[in-house]
C-alpha cells in the first residue's frame, strides 16, 4: 500500500502522513478521506484549477499529466514544474511514497469538505 506525505505552504499546519493508501484513487481522494483540506469546484472532473498541488516526491508512481491538466495548471495559482491537480493525480504504484505539498488555501474560493 501506497504512502502519501502532506505538507503545507500555510505554516500553522502540520505535515501529515497517510499509510496504506489504495491504488487507482487520485491524491484528491485522499485529502477526502483523510480530513486534510484540499479545495476543488469541479467535481473531480479536471474542469477548473482549484486542487492544484506540487508534488515533490513519487511522480512516477502516479498517472502521467494530460495535456487538459496542464492547460488548467497554466490557470492555477504559482504553478510550478511540480504542479499537478489533485483530481487527476492517480496513485497507480502500490509501493509508492509519494510528497505532497499543499499550497496555501486561503485565497481559493471553493468547495471545502
Amino acid at each position: 500500500m501506497a504512502t502519501v506525505k502532506f505538507t503545507f505552504e500555510d505554516p500553522s499546519l502540520a505535515a501529515q502522513i497517510v499509510e496504506n493508501v489504495e491504488t487507482d484513487i487520485s491524491i484528491l481522494e485522499v485529502t477526502e478521506d483523510n480530513g486534510i483540506h484540499l479545495n476543488h469546484n469541479c467535481g473531480e472532473v479536471c474542469a477548473c484549477s482549484t486542487c492544484h498541488i506540487y508534488v515533490l516526491a513519487g511522480e512516477d508512481a502516479l498517472e502521467e499529466i494530460s495535456d487538459k491538466e496542464e492547460d488548467f495548471i497554466d490557470r492555477a495559482i504559482n504553478p510550478r514544474l511540480e504542479s499537478r491537480l489533485g483530481c487527476q493525480a492517480v496513485i497507480l504504484d502500490k509501493d509508492a511514497v509519494i510528497e505532497v505539498k499543499i499550497p496555501n488555501q486561503s485565497g481559493i474560493i471553493g468547495h471545502e469538505h
